[in-house]
């Protein structure tokens, strides 16, 4: 394991949950806001991250409403300012923008979007592939400006579950089956070398995030 002065700890949030949770596909679209449910989720994340013993030093979001006011208690409770990174934006959704998961998961797409994500582009949109090189490397500038201290990144299930597996060596094609709950947190060491995956989807007590 590298020392402290070498590795960065990246604790990556998904944002809370908003009205259409589990029901759209809300991609970039403005103007969607954390419910009631997901104010108390980032809330409830903040006192979480608030415990740890390596205080995070910089919070950073993605441009979206719903990942700013999640961010915000955060931000609060480690006495931060949130600095927004376009690298961490949820996919580009193309044409399927807004539209109901009901009604996408008819489409013979959708199974490449489950079981072959390697392979699909979005309507007009981005690919499974150039998200995950997105976020990478997104994590990894982060990472070297902020070489031996704890960040936040408030993101999106997808970006988060590319990044996890991309750490962890899983091929992209499997990376569905990677969850990644509303306000949960999954804990990366990054350093010069191979990283490391200290967490998962984690919404219990993060004081023991510490790498062997």
């Amino acid at each position: 394991m590298a020392t402290s002065q070498k590795f960065t700890t990246v604790l990556l949030v998904r944002h809370g949950t908003t009205a259409t949770t589990g029901t759209v596909l809300p991609g970039r679209a403005p103007g969607l806001h954390l419910s009631e449910r997901g104010q108390e989720q980032a809330r409830t994340a903040a006192e979480r991250l608030g415990s740890l013993s390596r205080t995070p030093k910089a919070i950073y979001a993605s441009p979206l409403e719903r990942t700013r006011e999640t961010a915000a208690p955060i931000a609060q409770t480690l006495g931060l300012s949130v600095k927004i990174d376009r690298g961490l934006l949820e996919c580009d959704f193309g044409d399927w923008t807004g539209k109901k998961l009901a009604l996408l998961n008819k489409k013979p797409e959708w199974q490449k979007v489950q079981h072959a994500p390697s392979t699909f582009r979005f309507p007009n949109g981005e690919s499974f592939t150039e998200m995950q090189l997105r976020i990478w490397k997104c994590l990894e500038t982060l990472a070297a400006r902020h070489r031996g201290q704890t960040i936040v990144c408030v993101s999106h299930a997808d970006p988060i579950k590319a990044a996890v597996t991309y750490a962890q060596g899983v091929p992209l094609d499997l990376f569905q089956r990677t969850v990644i709950s509303p306000c949960s947190v999954s804990a990366l060491v990054l350093t010069n070398g191979t990283p490391i995956v200290l967490a998962v989807n984690s919404t219990g007590n993060l004081t023991e995030l510490v790498p062997s």
